[in-house]
């Protein structure tokens, strides 16, 4: 009984504490054991007539749209965090026609290393004969 409660409580949920099978199918998953110990959620749940039933119904698919909108935000923040994150260390540069610039020689496979120990680690120079806006 205590896996089976464990389990439950563990289960993966979204920031408006919903669990995907929710959000899929408009109401929560019940374990077979709550069923045969009955839990006041389950209670609560077998006491609603049909008609009070099919109103709370409905009044779940109105929120929906609400925590939908609310979980898009969160993803959206989410992602807009991953990519200040990911571009703190990117430095910005401007680059001229007429520059010249050294390339840094990398190996297709990064296992293998390329030439030996005096090799060098850079190709080039290469001058610019094009430049673009916003650092491309």
């Amino acid at each position: 009984m205590e896996e089976a409660l464990g389990v439950y409580r563990t289960t993966y949920r979204t920031q408006p504490q919903a669990t995907p099978y929710s959000l899929a199918f408009g109401v929560e998953v019940f374990l077979p054991l709550e069923r045969q110990i009955p839990s006041l959620r389950l209670a609560i749940q077998e006491g609603v007539t049909k008609e009070e039933n099919a109103q709370l119904r409905l009044a779940e698919l109105e929120a929906f749209d609400e925590k939908r909108l609310e979980s898009q935000q969160n993803l959206e923040c989410y992602q807009a965090h991953l990519s200040r994150d990911f571009n703190k260390k990117v430095r910005l540069r401007c680059f001229q026609v007429g520059d010249q610039l050294l390339e840094v020689r990398k190996p297709i496979i990064i296992s293998q290393k390329c030439g030996g120990k005096f090799t060098s680690k850079w190709d080039g120079p290469y001058v610019v004969q094009e430049a673009y806006s916003n650092g491309a």
